[in-house]
């Protein structure tokens, strides 16, 4: 990477993308800049691999690439090369949903930073999300409402990832990242043998974060996370809206919060772009979005069942979380290459 030289007061924003989710991103940084305190400069990075068009990333440039708001967008494709195969995903997911994994050691001029998914309005000044108090744990983040609003993903979280407390099960789309803690516990390094012998196909990348991260995180209020699960929040109140799963108004009618999303889609020069994905999304399409969710719950509820995989999952995460909280080093590339990860 690059040498930069750091802005006093300076935010490092984080996104992963691709052309799919333009739109959706320009409706986010449009909600972002219009609520941002002006006293900080905000260094927006777009990570992708290749899969932003460059019209698409001028377009972004010229229109939020102002004042005290700073757009790049960074192709990492040559640096995720090497674990490419790994990044297994499932329906609708593309392997961009694991960079954020790969920002500390990405970006080791920065200390702290945040990610931010692109399915999201910001109402609230994103600079108190960032200025969120971490001490010594690796990340900030907010209790995932789906899964706590869902009785069958319980006992996912419990047995196959083993959270131990379902409201300690934090959703990966909003991240406050102790870039130096991370760095520090060789986060990428962990992530990658998890990887190589463990697979999470529920929640990938944050089910990850959570193994990792799972009794190291400061719990930050639902208000910066609030899900569109159901409606009893009031929106003066709210911070983050996330349109997660299949609850997004570019797909379906009546979603709780809706209306900010509207608003901010109409300033964000992705406006008809977008009313033109919605009058393509008929009955048979929302039909199979809804139908993903049932099947992702129903998976969850299988593996959550399954005893004896789950007994050598956590045997496998006791052992590398444990050699790497002593300081030794992790064992070499590959399931393969330790009889203790059979």
């Amino acid at each position: 990477m690059k040498k930069i030289n750091l802005i006093k007061g300076e935010i490092p924003i984080f996104f992963s993308c691709d052309d799919n989710y333009i739109p959706f991103l320009a409706v986010t940084l449009e909600s972002l800049e219009k609520n941002a305190n002006k006293n900080y400069h905000y260094a927006i990075k777009v990570l992708h691999s290749n899969t932003i068009s460059t019209v698409n990333q001028q377009r972004i440039s010229l229109e939020y690439s102002v004042g005290n708001f700073n757009i790049e967008f960074v192709d990492i494709s040559s640096y995720v090369e090497k674990i490419s195969a790994r990044l297994h995903t499932r329906d609708y997911y593309s392997k961009s949903t694991y960079y954020r994994l790969f920002i500390p050691n990405l970006y080791p001029q920065y200390s702290k930073a945040l990610y931010l998914d692109s399915d999201i309005v910001v109402l609230g000044d994103i600079s108190k999300l960032y200025n969120t108090e971490l001490n010594d744990n690796y990340v900030g983040a907010i209790t995932d409402e789906f899964v706590s609003s869902v009785k069958e993903l319980h006992g996912y979280v419990l047995n196959r990832v083993g959270v131990p407390k379902v409201s300690n099960y934090f959703n990966a789309g909003i991240l406050v990242m102790n870039l130096s803690k991370l760095r520090e516990i060789n986060f990428e390094e962990m992530f990658i043998k998890l990887i190589s012998c463990v697979t999470f196909t529920v929640a990938q990348d944050q089910d990850y974060l959570n193994v990792i991260c799972n009794g190291h995180v400061t719990n930050i209020p639902l208000s910066w996370d609030k899900m569109p699960v159901n409606g009893n929040m009031n929106v003066k109140d709210i911070n983050i809206v996330h349109y997660n799963l299949n609850l997004k108004p570019w797909q379906e009618d009546n979603v709780p919060y809706e209306e900010v999303f509207w608003e901010y889609a109409k300033e964000s020069g992705y406006y008809d772009a977008i009313m033109e994905i919605k009058s393509k999304t008929d009955a048979a399409m929302k039909a199979v979005k809804a139908e993903q969710t049932v099947n992702l719950i129903a998976l969850a509820n299988k593996e959550a069942n399954d005893k004896e995989e789950n007994a050598r999952i956590q045997r496998l995460i006791k052992l590398i979380c444990s050699q790497n909280a002593s300081g030794n080093p992790l064992f070499g590339f590959g399931a393969a290459t330790d009889p203790a990860y059979a």
